[in-house]
């Protein structure tokens, strides 16, 4: 048995998340409070994604759902507010994420306005189309059909609360400080299991829903930085080299679970929830 210990929105991908006490399970990831996770995205000129990888200071920029907007705040910013209701006459902006060309819509020359101050470089911010779906590789899936928004590659991240206490007592084993969940910027995160048995799970499921992790995700710079402050500093890479490259996936580091939605898309989930931990094995 597990316990749903943290539910965690992006709203805007590669910007700052948002806790939340409750979610609804959906096939394309979580939604709340009339937002969805990587509803928006920002891009350059030429439509290519952009993430804390290039640009750290997306870690400052937060937002939060305000009655019928969406209000994002920055440092030395004024909030920019964006409308939650559907705009029909929004340009249409062909937009890369990874491998995938996906039909986005374009919030507009203000938005890009504020974004590129608050980067201190020209992008634009996209929303994902209603009339879009975005599959998901079923390589690592099963053959079982899943959709996702701009997430990387799947709706769901999964992280155990024990992968990440195993991480810190080896970070303070080197002398150095622990970190935080955000670092790995999940959409769940859960206790009750042991250090990264997230990996071995066939199923987290209740009597109406079922989510299964189908790819260890593989570990990037982004750890490194620090959310609170958008600086990088240590990276916890070198640490999770020593007991995490994965051949599954080509020696990369791995940390935490992305997963499907198998059952009960609808359903909320709620924090404090307790999840029957199925082993594939």
């Amino acid at each position: 048995m597990a316990t749903l210990t943290q539910l965690l929105i992006y709203p805007i991908k590669s910007c700052a998340g948002m806790a939340v006490a409750s979610a609804t399970l959906l096939e394309s990831g979580l939604a709340a409070q009339g937002v969805h996770d990587r509803e928006w995205m920002l891009v350059t000129g030429q439509g290519q994604f952009l993430t804390q990888r290039e640009h750290p200071r997306m870690a400052l920029l937060a937002p939060r759902p305000d009655g019928a907007a969406l209000r994002v705040s920055g440092p030395g910013m004024p909030d920019l507010c964006l409308p939650l209701a559907w705009d029909e006459q929004a340009p249409v902006r062909e937009v890369q994420i990874w491998d995938d060309v996906v039909a986005a819509a374009d919030c507009g020359d203000a938005a890009a306005a504020w974004f590129s101050d608050a980067l201190g470089a020209p992008c634009r911010l996209v929303r994902f189309r209603r009339d879009v779906v975005r599959p998901t590789s079923v390589k690592w899936t099963g053959g079982v059909p899943a959709q996702t928004r701009f997430a990387d590659g799947y709706p769901l991240l999964l992280i155990g609360q024990a992968s990440l206490d195993d991480l810190n007592a080896r970070l303070a084993g080197a002398g150095r400080a622990a970190l935080p969940m955000d670092r790995f910027r999940p959409n769940l995160v859960v206790d009750g299991l042991e250090a990264f048995e997230e990996d071995f799970l066939e199923a987290l499921h209740t009597q109406d829903c079922a989510v299964r992790p189908v790819k260890p995700c593989a570990r990037c710079p982004i750890p490194s930085i620090d959310q609170a402050t958008g600086i990088p500093g240590p990276d916890p890479l070198d640490i999770l080299q020593t007991y995490r490259a994965n051949q599954r996936m080509e020696g990369a580091v791995c940390m935490g679970m992305n997963c499907i939605v198998v059952r009960g898309a609808g359903v909320v989930l709620r924090v404090g929830q307790e999840l029957d931990a199925e082993l594939a094995f």
